[in-house]
């Protein structure tokens, strides 16, 4: 028994050696290495929670491109609800051009009935432009009227016979453009 007891006796001895040196390897590696330890498993932490999510997506986009083209009901629904769609944007364009269009037959109307309410008080010997300009302020009530402007009494900024692309009256600045011939060395 003795043999028995003499290991017995040795080994914990070499499991103590064998703990006390796993103890200071193990403790002076994280103790010249541990805030980089730390930070490298946050990284690889985040790398692989980013790159799993990227693999789901990718497997989850396969996964209805597979079934999109196993499903041909899918795709004549969607067909149909776009041109659904289409047809119902091009029935609201119809209608606000048809408003359009009766807004412009109003005020067609409109002018001409000016024209001939001129017209009669013309030769009745009336003054038309006083009458004229009450229906004129009436319509420009609406935020889409325009309202002409007078020429104002200003000297122009430039004569009248100004052409820019003439070259001509131009001033100090001149653009000529290069020779196209190949260039002399003049040797």
């Amino acid at each position: 028994m003795e043999r028995d007891g003499e290991p017995l006796s040795a080994r914990p001895a070499l499991e103590t050696e064998g703990l006390r040196f796993l103890h200071v390897t193990v403790g002076s590696l994280l103790a010249t290495y541990g805030w980089y330890i730390v930070f490298s498993c946050i990284l690889l932490y985040v790398v692989f929670q980013k790159l799993s999510t990227r693999l789901r997506a990718l497997r989850q986009r396969q996964l209805d491109r597979a079934a999109a083209a196993v499903e041909p009901d899918v795709v004549v629904k969607r067909q149909e609800a776009l041109a659904a769609a289409r047809l119902k944007m091009q029935e609201e364009l119809n209608a606000q051009v048809e408003k359009h269009k009766e807004k412009l037959r109003q005020l067609e109307e409109e002018k001409r009935r000016q024209k001939i309410e001129m017209w009669d008080s013309m030769q009745e010997g009336k003054s038309y432009k006083g009458n004229a300009k009450k229906p004129q302020e009436e319509d420009n009530s609406g935020p889409s009227s325009v309202i002409p402007k007078r020429k104002s009494d200003r000297k122009p900024l430039r004569g009248s016979g100004y052409n820019p692309l003439s070259g001509e009256g131009g001033g100090t600045c001149s653009w000529r453009p290069g020779r196209r011939g190949p260039s002399s060395s003049g040797g």
